[in-house]
């Protein structure tokens, strides 16, 4: 039965024609043709199901939704699939399970009226849960090697695209600023860039402001609140406030120019800092931090029913040591499954725990 104003097969048309334009322009075109045509068949199958389910009983907005999100996570994790190092023929296994648990969690999401910021938080835990467990599927069954698994966790599209906008409002700034005078000509590069990206002056970023603002708003759509919150914060409050009432603009990716919005995010690409690597004191301070805002007795709760090497990976990392028995992907794994499901403590507790 058909959804009145909700045409799913037009709209997998508009999203795939925004993938095309969206696609990393050093990609091969076997692997610009994966990204599109993944996003095309996960979001045309997504639309078709919710059209065909007389028991969902979407309207057009939450069918939009659904798909819309199944759409974008679709096109950033082919990419990072790519990125991987993981063979071809195994993608489409991966992509298939991440693809499912979208569907699952935002139809349940609807249908429990949970609030679309608590939905996106839960969708993109469970992406990234299920994107892993899948990676890690592969290196156990001697499909990749653990070097390889390492690289494909670590892959993530939708946080290189954050940063970007968070670099290209900057150097809208600077760019304002050496107009107006007040910063010398040379605009300085981040200290991490190499020798010879540092010594190239950054183009100012193409595009008229409202189109630029909207291609940012673009992005915070798919972040939950508590990312969305930390993208916002690197902006000035009058800004903040603007791409808010952007990101709530219904169907707003059919009012961006692509080619504006894709020329934005990339010119500052050469500039932004390399992606840090996994590493085993990376690790333990993670953990450290945990421990620094929740009691240990809360963290041993969460922990009490699991394996032993992640109760030995736990205590060694409260003694400030890495537990060698664990991979580092598998130690990213658990550092975020610990950080997910502790209870935070009062000021007063987690002053008390530091002391």
């Amino acid at each position: 039965m058909a959804i009145e104003g909700f045409d799913y097969k037009e709209f997998a048309n508009m999203m795939s024609s925004q993938a095309g334009e969206l696609v990393p322009a050093n990609f091969n075109d076997m692997q610009k043709d994966y990204v599109v045509k993944t996003l095309t068949n996960f979001t045309l199958l997504a639309g078709e199901a919710i059209s065909n389910d007389p028991k969902l009983n979407f309207n057009a907005d939450q069918a939009v939704f659904v798909t819309q999100i199944i759409a974008e996570w679709s096109f950033h994790k082919s990419i990072d699939l790519i990125h991987s190092g993981i063979m071809p023929e195994h993608w489409d296994g991966v992509m298939q399970k991440i693809a499912f648990t979208i569907f699952e969690i935002a139809k349940q999401a609807i249908q429990k009226n949970i609030p679309q910021d608590k939905t996106l938080q839960l969708i993109e835990h469970h992406v990234d849960k299920t994107y892993k467990e899948a990676i890690d599927d592969l290196e156990k069954r001697g499909i990749i090697s653990s070097e390889v698994s390492q690289q494909a966790v670590s892959q993530s599209n939708i946080d290189d695209m954050a940063r970007q906008v968070q670099e290209q409002e900057e150097a809208e700034r600077l760019a304002q600023e050496q107009a107006q005078g007040q910063v010398p000509q040379q605009i300085q590069t981040p200290a991490s860039v190499d020798g010879e990206a540092a010594a190239q002056q950054p183009q100012r970023v193409s595009g008229d402001r409202p189109m630029k603002m909207k291609a940012i708003a673009m992005v915070l759509k798919l972040l939950d609140k508590k990312r969305s919150d930390e993208v916002l914060a690197q902006f000035s409050e009058d800004v903040a406030d603007e791409l808010k009432t952007l990101a709530k603009t219904p169907r707003l990716e059919e009012q961006v120019d692509l080619r504006v919005a894709k020329q934005c995010l990339e010119d500052l690409k050469e500039i932004l800092p390399k992606k840090k690597k996994l590493s085993q004191d990376n690790m333990v301070r993670e953990m450290d931090k945990i421990f620094n805002q929740t009691d240990m007795e809360e963290v041993e709760k969460v922990v009490k029913s699991e394996r032993p090497f992640v109760k030995r990976f736990v205590s060694q990392s409260y003694e400030g040591d890495y537990y060698q028995g664990v991979p580092l992907h598998v130690a990213k794994i658990l550092v975020n499954y610990v950080k997910d499901n502790v209870k935070e403590n009062t000021p007063q507790q987690t002053d008390d725990n530091q002391n």
